[in-house]
C-alpha cells in the first residue's frame, strides 16, 4: 500500500485567533516585559536579593533576545525600593598630600559640603584681609616692629657713646659701620692720623679694634632679635587668623559633626589656613605678568571633589557601561598641561562605572569587557577586595615609576551582571577558576518556548507592549497571530515559538512601515507578510544565484525521470542570519571489493566529521542487514556532485544510503523526489534541522520548472512537528501538485523512491524475490562469489598450479 503524503494541515500550525486576548494592541494597557522566563527571572531575583560575596550574575542567552532591556527594567524596579547609597568625596590630605582622603556622606550631603566649603574659602578671602588691615592688628604689629627697632638702635647707640668717650666716632657708610678717630670733635683725616706719633696711632688702632669687636658682638645678636620679632608677628598673625578662621570652621564642623572623618578634615584645613594665611591676605591678581615657573598661591587643596552623588530618592543606581575599559571601569587620574608639563591633583580624580554603581547594580557586556586590556582582571580584583582603588594602568602593571597620587580606596558594595552568550559562559567557567567564585548565579534566558495557549496569550500581550512602546500603528488580532506563526517558523519548530524581543520588535516595526506606506491606520496580516517577504528579498541575492544556476543547468539537478544510483539530497546554506535550502545531486557507484564505502568528500578533505560519521553509520547498516556471516565484498563510492566547498552534517546519510541501495539493486530512483534525513544503524530515519528551508528549496526549483503532481520531498516523520511551510507550498500540496512524505524507516523511503517493495526477510534471512532488499542481497552475494573466485585464482597462481 502506497504511503499517503502529509495533508496541508500538517504542514503548518496556525495560531488560533481566540488565543489573542484583544482585538487590537491598543487595548493592552498593562505592560509585559518578558514571557515564560521563569527560570531566568528566579535567578535574577535570587542573585540580586542575596547580597553576599561572590553572588554576582552572568546572564546567558542568544544575542538579540532582548536580555539587556529585560534585565535593566527588572533592576530598575528592584532598585527603586532600595536605599540610595551615600555620596563620596575626595579631599586634600594635609598630612600626606599624595594620598587624598575619601569622605562618605549621606545622600545629598556631599554636594552640600562641597558648596559650603567653597563658600567658606570665598568668605575667608574677604574677612581675613580685613582683619589684618584693622587698626588693632596694625598697632600690635607696630609695637613688635618698634621694639625690634629700638633694641637695634640701642645697641648701636651704646657702642657710639663708648667710642665717643675715647674720641672715636661711629659712622655709617654704604658698606656698613666704621670707626674713625676724632680731633676737636671732627673726624680726623687719614693724613692727620698718619702725622700722629706712632704710640698714639697704635693706641687708637687698638681701641678701634676693640670697639669693632664689641660692635660685632652686639650686631651678632641681631638675627636672633629678628627671629624673635618674626615669631612674635607670626604668633600675632596666628592669633588674628584664628579669631577669624576658627569660628567659620566651627560652624561648618557643627553642621557635619555626625559625618565620620569630616571634623578631623576640617580641623586640619583650619590649621592649614592659619599656617598659610598670607595666601589669603595677598592680592588675588597681580598687576604684572607672572613668570612661567614662579610659585603662586593655590587654594585647590581646600576644594572638595564630589566623586559620586547618586540622585536622592531614586533608590539604588543601575549603571550600564557601554565601553568597559580599564579607566572607565575603575576610575582614572586626569592630568592638565601647564607650561609644557603635566600635573595632577585630587580634584582631577574621575569615577569609573564601579564607583557610579556602588551600592547598586552594574550591567556589563561580557564580550566587550573581556576585549578590553586588563579590564577583566581589574574588575575581579575590585570584587575580591571589596574596595575601589584608583591607580593608573601603568602602575597596576608595574611600569609607572614617577610619583603620583594614591587616593584612599572606597569600600565597594555592588552586584555585577555580565551579559553574554552561553559559549562564553562555559569557556570562562572552564578556564578561569576565579569566575565561578565571583559569578555564582547564572540567569539562563530561553530563546524559544513551548507554544502552549498560555504562552501564546502572554506573547500576544508582549507584542502589544512592544508595539505601544515604540509608538507603532495598532496591530489587529490576525496580524499578531501572523507574527506568532512566523515566530515559530523562524526557529523551525511548529510547537515552539521564538521569544527574541529584538527580532520580534524588528518585525513589528517593518510591518508598521509597510502599513503606513499604503495609508492604513491598522496593521493587517498582509502587512506582516509583506515585511517577511521583503526581508527575504533583501537578503536573497545568493539564494537567487543558486536557483538560477540550477535552472540554467549549471548545477545539475533533475526534477523528472529516473536514474540508478542518483538522488536529490537537500542541504541548508547559512549566510549570517539567512538560511535557504539547496538541492544537491548525490551519486553512488558500486563494484566488487573488500567492503569499503569510499566517501570522496572525506578523501579530499571537503567532508566534515559529522558527514563522515553518517557515512560510517550507513556502512554499518549495510554490513548488519546484508552480511551472511562474511565481510561485505563491496567497494562503493559516494559523492556530492558539483560540491566545491565543505560538506558537514549527517542529514544526507539517508539520501546516500538510498543511492547505494539503488546502485546495488539496479533500481532507478525517481528524480522528482528529494530526500533529507539521517539514518542510524538500525535503518531508522532520524530528525534533521532546517526542514522547512529544505522543502521550500526543492519546491522553488520544481515550481520554476513547472509542477507535475509527481514531485515531492521525503522527510523524517519526527520532523513533522517542525513544519511551518509557506502558504504557496501548502496551496500546491492541497492542489495535489506537490507532496511531502514523512518516513520512519529506510524501507519506507526506498519504496517511495523506486516504486518497488522493500521486502521483509523470512525466518532464514531470505528476502522476497524482486524486492529492493532481495535485489541488494543477491547483488552482494554475487560480489562475494566474484571476490572468492578471484581470491581462489590468485592462490592457484601462487602455488604454481596451471
Amino acid at each position: 500500500m502506497a504511503m499517503a503524503p502529509l495533508t496541508p494541515q500538517q504542514l503548518h500550525t496556525a495560531c488560533e485567533l481566540d488565543l489573542i486576548p484583544y482585538q487590537t494592541t491598543t487595548e493592552v494597557v498593562e505592560q509585559v516585559d518578558v514571557v515564560g522566563q521563569e527560570r531566568a527571572l528566579a535567578a535574577l531575583e535570587f542573585g540580586t536579593g542575596i547580597r553576599r560575596d561572590g553572588y554576582n550574575l552572568f546572564v546567558l542567552g542568544t544575542p538579540g533576545a532582548g536580555r539587556h532591556g529585560v534585565v535593566r527594567r527588572f533592576l530598575e524596579r528592584r532598585a527603586a525600593d532600595q536605599a540610595t547609597p551615600p555620596d563620596w568625596c575626595y579631599v586634600h590630605n594635609f598630612e600626606q598630600p599624595h594620598r587624598p582622603r575619601a569622605l562618605r556622606f549621606a545622600p545629598g550631603q556631599g554636594r552640600r559640603f562641597c558648596e559650603a566649603m567653597a563658600q567658606l574659602v570665598e568668605e575667608l578671602h574677604s574677612t581675613l584681609p580685613g582683619a589684618f588691615e584693622g587698626d588693632e592688628y596694625q598697632a600690635r604689629r607696630r609695637v613688635v616692629e618698634q621694639e625690634f627697632k629700638d633694641r637695634h638702635e640701642q645697641a648701636i647707640d651704646e657702642t657710639r657713646e663708648r667710642a665717643r668717650g675715647k674720641d672715636i666716632a661711629l659712622i655709617t657708610t654704604p658698606g656698613g659701620f666704621a670707626f674713625a678717630p676724632l680731633s676737636k670733635g671732627e673726624v680726623m683725616s687719614p693724613a692727620a692720623f698718619h702725622k700722629l706719633p706712632e704710640d698714639d696711632r697704635k693706641r687708637i688702632e687698638g681701641e678701634i679694634e676693640q670697639l669693632e669687636q664689641e660692635l660685632a658682638e652686639r650686631l651678632r645678636r641681631l638675627p636672633a632679635w629678628q627671629k624673635e620679632a618674626r615669631g612674635r608677628i607670626r604668633e600675632l598673625n596666628r592669633e588674628v587668623a584664628l579669631g577669624v578662621v576658627q569660628p567659620a570652621f566651627a560652624e561648618l564642623k557643627a553642621s557635619f559633626a555626625d559625618t565620620p572623618g569630616v571634623p578631623e578634615y576640617l580641623d586640619a584645613a583650619c590649621q592649614d589656613v592659619v599656617e598659610n594665611v598670607g595666601d589669603f591676605t595677598a592680592p588675588r591678581e597681580d598687576a604684572g605678568p607672572r613668570l612661567p615657573f614662579a610659585p603662586e598661591p593655590t587654594f585647590t587643596r581646600y576644594q572638595v571633589n564630589l566623586l559620586i552623588q547618586p540622585p536622592a530618592g531614586r533608590g539604588a543606581p543601575v549603571v550600564y557601561a557601554d565601553l568597559p575599559n580599564y579607566p572607565n571601569l575603575v576610575g582614572r587620574l586626569d592630568h592638565q598641561a601647564r607650561f609644557g608639563t603635566l600635573s595632577t591633583d585630587f580634584t582631577l580624580i574621575k569615577p569609573g562605572a564601579l564607583h557610579e554603581a556602588n551600592g547598586g547594580y552594574l550591567l556589563l557586556d561580557a564580550m566587550r569587557l573581556l576585549s578590553q586590556p586588563y579590564a577583566w582582571d581589574a574588575m575581579k580584583r575590585a570584587l575580591r577586595a571589596k574596595e575601589l582603588r584608583i591607580e593608573p594602568l601603568e602602575r597596576a602593571i608595574g611600569l609607572l615609576t614617577t610619583v603620583s597620587l594614591d587616593p584612599e580606596p572606597i569600600p565597594l558594595d555592588v552586584t555585577v551582571l555580565l551579559i553574554g552568550d552561553r559559549r562564553l559562559y562555559y569557556l570562562l567557567a572552564e578556564y578561569d577558576p576565579e569566575f565561578v567564585e565571583l559569578f555564582k548565579v547564572a540567569a539562563d534566558f530561553e530563546d524559544d518556548l513551548r507554544r502552549s495557549p498560555d504562552i501564546t496569550r502572554d506573547l500576544a500581550r508582549l507584542l502589544a507592549t512592544l508595539a505601544n512602546r515604540q509608538g507603532l500603528l495598532p496591530f489587529g488580532a490576525a496580524a499578531v497571530a501572523r507574527v506568532i506563526e512566523h515566530a515559530s517558523r523562524s526557529i523551525g519548530d511548529a510547537q515552539r515559538v521564538d521569544v527574541r524581543l529584538n527580532y520580534l520588535g524588528d518585525l513589528l516595526t517593518q510591518a508598521d512601515y509597510f502599513a503606513r506606506q499604503v495609508g492604513e491606520t491598522q496593521v493587517a496580516p498582509d502587512h506582516v507578510q509583506t515585511a517577511i517577504d521583503a526581508a527575504e528579498q533583501r537578503s536573497g541575492r545568493v539564494r537567487e544565484r543558486v536557483r538560477e544556476a540550477i535552472l540554467r543547468d549549471t548545477l545539475l539537478i533533475d526534477t523528472a525521470g529516473e536514474r540508478v544510483g542518483q538522488i536529490n539530497g537537500l542541504a541548508v546554506l547559512g549566510l549570517g542570519s539567512v538560511m535557504f535550502g539547496r538541492p544537491s545531486r548525490i551519486t553512488a557507484r558500486v563494484r566488487p571489493g573488500q567492503g569499503r564505502v569510499l566517501d570522496i568528500e572525506r578523501e579530499v578533505e571537503l567532508g566534515g566529521p559529522l558527514h563522515s560519521k553518517g557515512v560510517l553509520i550507513l556502512s554499518s547498516f549495510l554490513a548488519a542487514r546484508y552480511s551472511t556471516g562474511e565481510a561485505l565484498s563491496l567497494s562503493a563510492s559516494l559523492v556530492f556532485e558539483q560540491s566545491y566547498s565543505g560538506v558537514d552534517g549527517d542529514s544526507a546519510s539517508c539520501a546516500e544510503l538510498y543511492a547505494l541501495l539503488s546502485a546495488l539493486a539496479d533500481a532507478p530512483i525517481r528524480q522528482s523526489l528529494a530526500v533529507t534525513g539521517s539514518v542510524n544503524q538500525f535503518g531508522e530515519v532520524q530528525a534533521i534541522g532546517g526542514v522547512n528551508e529544505k522543502i521550500e528549496g526543492f519546491f522553488d526549483i520544481c515550481s520554476a520548472r513547472g509542477l507535475t503532481g509527481n514531485q515531492g520531498v521525503l522527510i523524517p516523520a519526527s520532523n513533522v512537528q517542525h513544519l511551518m511551510l509557506r502558504a504557496e507550498v501548502r496551496d500546491a500540496v492541497a492542489a495535489g501538485q506537490f507532496h511531502v512524505y514523512a518516513v520512519r524507516t529506510v524501507d519506507e523511503g526506498i519504496e517511495l523512491l523506486t516504486g518497488l517493495p522493500a521486502g521483509v526477510a523470512d525466518t532464514e534471512g531470505i528476502y522476497p524475490e524482486g524486492s529492493i532488499n532481495g535485489l541488494v542481497s543477491d547483488q552482494l552475494a554475487e560480489y562475494a562469489r566474484i571476490r572468492a573466485a578471484l581470491a581462489h585464482g590468485g592462490e592457484n597462481n601462487g602455488n604454481g598450479d596451471s
